[in-house]
């Protein structure tokens, strides 16, 4: 069981800057970032696998994830934010590397909101 808490949210004028964090209690395999506006389904923004991390094209150029091992903890950078990129953002992880590869994850933490004003 892993469990995952994220934080770093806030509200932040169009091209401005957020760094996420999202803190794991244990070790896990592959971890991602995920963000759900209101009304929207729920889409994957970036995942972090193998030690390479691949982007949504829509924060492709504005995003940047990291991972610092030590703190089991996994960043999300969100640079030239829009009113767009304004949604709940989670992070999500597994330990399997057969859901890993097919970006299924079991363990969810409970989001952080982040609002872009225009």
């Amino acid at each position: 069981q892993v469990q995952l808490v994220e934080s770093g949210g806030g509200s932040v004028q169009a091209g401005g800057s957020l760094r996420l964090s999202c803190e794991a209690s244990g070790d896990t395999w592959c971890m991602g970032w995920f963000r759900q506006a209101p009304g929207k389904e729920r889409e994957g923004v970036g995942y972090f696998y193998g030690g390479m991390a691949s982007y949504a094209d829509s924060v492709k150029g504005r995003f940047t994830i990291s991972q610092d091992n030590a703190k089991n903890t996994l960043y999300l950078q969100m640079n030239i934010l829009k009113p767009e990129d304004t949604a709940m953002y989670y992070c999500a992880a597994d330990l399997g590397g057969y859901r890993c590869r097919r970006r299924e994850y079991t363990y969810w933490g409970q989001g952080t909101q982040v609002t872009v004003s225009s």
